[in-house]
């Protein structure tokens, strides 16, 4: 049958392909899902899609940027301020499986992965969010007193990515457990500020 398929209640077109993308791009990688995959996963027709998105690299830069407001990233979590600083940092290594039940891995690593050119929208695009990443687990590393907090933000955050990397290709949610463990030790034992020093850092 021809024609605009039937419009699912309570989406409009562009969120149901967004949705359509992000699962379809966990499941099978973004290079071998097609446009047409995605216009027939959401459902919506071919010039709805292309209406909304002209090329799939401005898919692939939407889904990413709908997946900051979506709670599956980690940068909400770390952001939140009602929990505190020590909840949040281990927070990043309770690896969740998708709604639809797949173990992902982190979408701005596969993304970066697939599009490997430094100076791609895409690839910036990843790069950019774990800076942000970086920044945010930099600013908790420091609330909690820590003498050089960057040095341990950037070993917390390999520790999460990797976390990430390995529960993905071995299709476990629970791997991340593993690296909390590390974690844990990691910040249990770094060195803390004196007294003269606890303000933020380079202050003091």
């Amino acid at each position: 049958m021809g024609g605009e398929p039937v419009r699912r209640a309570g989406r409009g077109g562009r969120e149901r392909v967004l949705v359509a993308a992000s699962s379809l791009f966990a499941r099978r990688g973004i290079t071998a899902t097609t446009m047409e995959d995605v216009a027939a996963e959401a459902p919506v027709s071919k010039r709805t899609l292309y209406a909304h998105f002209p090329t799939k690299e401005d898919l692939v830069l939407a889904q990413l940027d709908h997946l900051l407001g979506s709670g599956y990233t980690l940068l909400e979590t770390l952001a939140r301020a009602d929990l505190p600083p020590r909840d949040r940092l281990l927070a990043m290594f309770a690896v969740r499986s998708r709604p639809d039940g797949v173990v992902g891995g982190c979408p701005f690593v596969n993304a970066a992965a697939e599009h490997p050119d430094p100076s791609g929208r895409v690839h910036a695009f990843a790069r950019e969010q774990k800076l942000v990443m970086l920044a945010l687990v930099t600013a908790l590393v420091d609330e909690l007193g820590v003498d050089a907090p960057e040095l341990l933000a950037e070993q917390l955050v390999t520790l999460a990515d990797g976390a990430a990397s390995r529960a993905m290709v071995l299709d476990d949610p629970h791997y991340g457990r593993h690296a909390r463990a590390a974690a844990e030790t990691l910040l249990d034992h770094a060195p803390r500020r004196s007294r003269e020093r606890s303000g933020p850092a380079g202050i003091g």
